[in-house]
């Protein structure tokens, strides 16, 4: 009988290609400004689901790093989109889209590398 922890080799993905997959998914609903922004809550689906199983491993500081970048964006996208009516969310829209890039990028990298994404810098 095989242990229940033990994954089937060839039956499941393993963390790294998650990890790609949220990447890419993320990516996707950035890059088409939203309109498959179903593709990055799928990416925040996906890596609650699997967050756990990432539990101390590299991907996992990946997977807050990916967390922290939707959220955060998010709060600051709402902010901006109030603040239009003042016509000064533009310039909030325009610094979240840089940072959110920003940090797809560095973390994308970092995981190429084999490396967690820093957190600072």
């Amino acid at each position: 009988m095989s242990d229940p922890q033990t994954p089937v080799p060839g039956t499941t993905l393993d963390l790294r290609t998650l990890t790609h997959v949220a990447y890419g998914l993320y990516a996707l609903g950035f890059l088409t400004s939203g309109i498959l922004g179903i593709a990055t809550l799928a990416a925040v689906v996906l890596m609650y689901i699997k967050r756990s199983d990432a539990a101390g491993t590299v991907y996992a500081s990946h997977f807050d790093w990916l967390l922290r970048t939707f959220w955060w964006a998010l709060l600051w996208i709402a902010i901006s989109a109030i603040a239009t009516f003042i016509f000064i969310g533009w310039i909030g829209l325009a610094a979240t889209v840089v940072w959110v890039l920003y940090r797809l990028i560095k973390g994308w990298l970092a995981l190429l590398e084999g490396a967690a994404p820093t957190t600072y810098a």
